[in-house]
């Protein structure tokens, strides 16, 4: 089966800007009497000056860095080099530049090697950065059909709730605290106070409460922080902490899995189907970095 693969539908999350950097220099000046010795305070603030310069300079350089660096990784890419191409893609993700596409596009590297865990791995980081990412969303499904991964059902709430993501309800929730806030304020300091502007209070106060509520339940839900997916070879997840333990399900690479706890090399995990076992830490990696 052929892969959807768009490398350039949208703009890299990486974006070029320009570097300046200046170099002062001071230049003493001949007199007819003495020179007199610098203020202590010019000193200081001339110290101070280069240290703010070399830390301008050291931020406006790295994302143009990392821009070059990404586009050398997609020149492997489609040079159908993808072993370094993924290589390329890691650095930039151990580096912190974190985005949609980049990880879209490890997954895709990932894929075209036949390491549908780790393509399945890295779609949803990406849909965990942009729910709304259509190749990523594409090629996931794709990814699971080739492995067969199993997927974890979310709860009829949590279906409901996941019309929005988190970071939506965060907005929603300062803005209604917010809002909240200041009505109170008003009715402190009002001489006349407002049916109205008390009952608009409570309602903002309720519906920050709300989005709370909806976050911490998205956050602990089966696709929130807890969520791994399984990257290893024919994984077994197994009634206790050792290889020779009874086995409670096959587990294909890909397949979604919420961990419960840890201990030493292991991993409780909610399984697919209600289940429940143990699996080694090594065979799996969490979706949130």
């Amino acid at each position: 089966m052929n892969i959807a693969v768009s490398k350039h539908r949208r703009t890299p999350g990486f974006t070029a800007e320009g570097k300046t950097c200046s170099r002062l220099s001071v230049r003493g000046v001949n007199h007819a009497h003495r020179s007199r010795p610098v203020p202590r305070f010019a000193q200081r603030s001339g110290y101070r000056m280069g240290l703010f310069s070399a830390i301008l300079c050291l931020f406006v350089s790295a994302p143009a860095f990392a821009q070059a660096e990404f586009a050398k990784t997609n020149q492997e890419y489609a040079q159908g080099h993808f072993k370094e191409a993924i290589t390329g893609y890691e650095a930039l993700v151990r580096s912190g530049q974190w985005n949609a596409n980049l990880f879209y596009d490890l997954g895709n590297a990932y894929f075209r090697t036949r390491d549908f865990g780790r393509a399945i791995l890295n779609y949803e980081r990406a849909l965990a950065l942009d729910q709304h990412h259509p190749e990523a969303t594409a090629n996931l499904q794709i990814a699971r059909d080739e492995s067969r991964a199993l997927e974890l059902q979310p709860t009829r709430l949590e279906r409901y709730l996941q019309f929005a993501s988190i970071n939506q309800y965060s907005i929603a929730a300062a803005i209604a605290f917010w809002l909240g806030i200041f009505g109170i304020v008003a009715l402190i300091f009002a001489r006349r106070r407002s049916a109205a502007l008390m009952s608009l209070s409570v309602l903002c106060l309720l519906l920050c409460a709300m989005a709370v509520w909806a976050i911490h339940t998205l956050d602990n839900s089966s696709k929130g922080r807890a969520l791994a997916i399984v990257t290893g070879n024919d994984v077994q997840a197994r009634l206790a902490t050792a290889d020779t333990a009874n086995s409670v399900l096959a587990l294909p690479a890909g397949t979604e899995i919420k961990i419960l706890s840890t201990r030493g090399d292991w991993m409780y995990a909610a399984l697919p189907n209600d289940l429940r076992g143990w699996i080694q830490t090594k065979n799996a990696e969490q979706v949130r970095l």
